[in-house]
């Protein structure tokens, strides 16, 4: 970090403490504060501070705003054998998520494959979280959510799709294997970070206003033109990701929560499936380690550096940050402690 004057560093306890002290006063029963808090707490403390603690007090503008409804709950709505459709009601993204994943493990317990489409529902932070409750359950996770436009067509200049956020997660020892990525090659919460740190990006992410390619965050974030991971192969992935969240939950569309004032009344999918129920079931785990032992025997051409899958290093990460707390820039911990 390029000012480490910038930033303080929270325990994560204190983090959570002071989380539940606002989300008590907003409304929140004990039970959903509690778990609540919980997601945006270890967020961050996994190094996700751009859906952790960075995103908390725009969570508690749409509560004050009304998006976001502290007293609602998922609903069923319909749906037939392993897949159901749900209304989340407007209620607090992440406990809805939750609530999701928990319904197709269920599901999938029984059926052996496990699917909810939520419709109506609020921002779930980080998808992320959603992949490691399910794999340290012993199951593989798919999950998706569509967003307001805020990028880019292939070829286009004006944002017509999400960066709809996919999650793919398989369990792996006690804990999994988690990829988590939007459809941009950078999110918009990630653009922030680097804003705050005064950081150019590592590669180019969008474009700026003259639609010319950028590495600065700042000016990708004035012309709202991210660039889709993979150009036209991103583009179609979001589009197709956002036609299943809508059909699958008989939910909004991209197109129709881009109309709204606010990004809020998501559609969102969640697939839960139960490979404890494969016949190879007990070779699985060897079969991993000897895909990622491959892996890593990859070249990368510089002595000493190696590759990682993905959520390689987030064990790491939270044990650094639980030693030394987790730094949150700080102008960003100041706001919260206003709010609280």
């Amino acid at each position: 970090m390029s000012d480490k004057s910038q930033f303080v560093h929270i325990q994560k306890q204190e983090m959570v403490d002071t989380f539940l002290r606002i989300l008590l006063k907003k409304g929140f029963t004990a039970s959903k504060a509690s778990r609540c808090a919980e997601v945006f707490a270890v967020n961050s403390l996994e190094g996700i501070y751009t859906h952790g603690v960075n995103r908390f007090p725009r969570f508690v503008s749409y509560i004050d705003k009304g998006y976001v409804k502290v007293d609602q709950e998922p609903t069923r709505s319909g749906g037939f054998g392993a897949l159901e459709q749900w209304d989340g009601n407007l209620g607090p993204g992440p406990l809805n998520a939750l609530a999701a994943t928990d319904r197709a493990i269920q599901i999938a317990e029984t059926a052996g494959i496990g699917c909810v489409a939520l419709a109506n529902t609020n921002h779930w932070m980080r998808g992320g979280y959603y992949g490691w409750h399910a794999a340290r359950k012993g199951f593989v996770f798919i999950g998706w959510t569509n967003t307001m436009g805020n990028m880019p067509a292939w070829g286009a200049v004006d944002s017509k799709l999400g960066n709809n956020p996919l999650v793919i997660a398989l369990p792996f020892g006690d804990e999994g294997i988690v990829l988590d990525m939007a459809m941009s090659q950078y999110s918009y919460g990630a653009l922030d970070l680097y804003v705050k740190k005064g950081e150019k990006l590592p590669v180019t992410g969008g474009y700026d206003v003259n639609g010319n390619l950028t590495d600065d965050p700042q000016k990708i974030m004035d012309s709202q033109r991210v660039m889709p991971i993979g150009y036209w192969k991103g583009a179609g992935l979001s589009l197709l990701l956002d036609l299943l969240a809508t059909i699958l939950s008989g939910g909004l569309s991209t197109a129709e929560i881009s109309k709204r004032p606010a990004e809020h009344a998501l559609s969102q999918v969640f697939v839960a499936i139960d490979i404890r129920k494969l016949n190879h079931y007990p070779a699985i785990e060897k079969s991993i380690h000897a895909i990622l032992d491959d892996y890593h025997q990859s070249d990368t051409g510089i002595n000493g550096k190696a590759v990682r899958y993905p959520s390689e290093n987030i064990r790491s990460i939270r044990e650094v940050n639980q030693v030394r707390g987790i730094p949150v820039v700080k102008e960003v911990w100041e706001e919260i402690c206003r709010i609280a």
